[in-house]
């Protein structure tokens, strides 16, 4: 038996049974129009409750946070409905979940605007795609040059993660995730490769990580800071974010996030085939700089997950692709049952490839 993911840990607010949980992973299955949580997507989170803790797909803010197409939202209180719908039925398979807060920023398209721009902290294209649906049919389509962001904007931004946290609360969420990793609004402004603003939200680095930590404290001082959650990616170089200072920006906003208080942080890891290894003196530097929980997500198997917890140097595992196929995933890696493999199949679509995986049991 794995011996360290299933420990019992207190994170925050939150007692969690074991050490493994659900990373975001972007599905697209919300209902239309308006982007709203359902009953099928209350059955996949549901059927995933043995995480010690659930973070769910990447849910936006605001109209203006949206960059994908079926993505749900946390804005309107026909989201907030559906969101209760998904937590009910987690809490009542005996989970804990939260909710990925989100603002895509140049990661969008015209489509989701009313054919206006996309923002970003300065008027620099990501050499990315978004999938997007048309006439029936998703695909994948360039990003533009985005919109930079005008300094009066930003206070009504961090408002939205305000709002959207309060409104998390209100449909049965155990706590947030802000998502500050992988290319997004709040990764963006942390890189010099996205961010060239000349005024107290660019340059320095005090001055890139102004928007995180601003976010971090709003959002922690609506649902108390031991419900929130900060996802980070500090050697994830696509879509044009490969800074050379981005690792020193990480380190100080760390410690920015240790003075509010935050619950934990998430580190996504580049999880290709020749994707750069995260140096363990970054991971020990890391907690020097942040006394919370600490979270690793990127292609973790057993052997790696349990190194590292061994080691001191994370408290939880994050899992992605494998919860797809293996709805019972803390068991089979408890007891060593074979995984079932993922099909591909990400964004959109039915029940097929989404809640119809079945777990050992039923498959054996």
């Amino acid at each position: 038996m794995n011996d360290h993911l299933f420990r019992p840990l207190t994170v925050g607010a939150l007692n969690l049974p074991n050490r493994i949980v659900m990373a975001p992973m972007t599905r697209c299955r919300s209902s239309q129009p308006g982007d709203v949580p359902n009953a099928l997507m209350a059955q996949y989170y549901a059927q995933r409750a043995g995480a010690g803790l659930i973070v769910t797909e990447a849910t936006q803010i605001s109209r203006q946070g949206q960059g994908y197409s079926f993505t749900p939202g946390i804005y309107s209180a026909e989201q907030v409905d559906g969101w209760r719908l998904v937590t009910d039925a987690v809490h009542a398979a005996g989970g804990r979940i939260a909710l990925q807060l989100w603002h895509v920023g140049r990661m969008s398209h015209p489509l989701f605007h009313g054919g206006e721009l996309p923002v970003a902290p300065s008027a620099l294209a990501p050499d990315a795609q978004v999938w997007i649906v048309r006439d029936g049919a998703g695909g994948l389509v360039d990003c533009p040059v985005p919109r930079a962001l005008r300094r009066e904007e930003i206070a009504g931004i961090v408002d939205d993660y305000r709002r959207a946290a309060a409104n998390a609360l209100r449909a049965g969420f155990d706590g947030v995730e802000i998502h500050g990793a992988n290319g997004y609004l709040i990764d963006q402004f942390l890189r010099t490769t996205s961010n060239r603003r000349d005024d107290d939200y660019g340059g320095s680095i005090a001055n890139r990580t102004r928007l995180l930590r601003e976010v971090a404290a709003a959002v922690a001082g609506e649902v108390g800071a031991a419900r929130v959650g900060v996802r980070l990616a500090p050697y994830i170089t696509a879509r044009n974010m490969n800074c050379p200072e981005i690792i020193p920006a990480i380190l100080h906003a760390a410690a920015e996030l240790q003075r509010i208080g935050v619950a934990y942080l998430h580190l996504a890891e580049a999880d290709w085939d020749d994707a750069p290894v995260v140096p363990d003196a970054f991971r020990a530097a890391l907690r020097e700089a942040y006394a919370g929980r600490l979270v690793v997500a990127g292609r973790y198997d057993t052997a790696r997950a349990e190194d590292l917890l061994a080691r001191g140097l994370t408290d939880l595992v994050a899992f992605g692709r494998p919860f797809i196929a293996n709805p019972d995933l803390p068991a089979r890696l408890r007891h060593g049952w074979p995984l079932a493999a993922f099909d591909g199949g990400l964004f959109g679509g039915d029940a097929q490839g989404y809640t119809s995986y079945p777990d050992y049991a039923a498959a054996a």
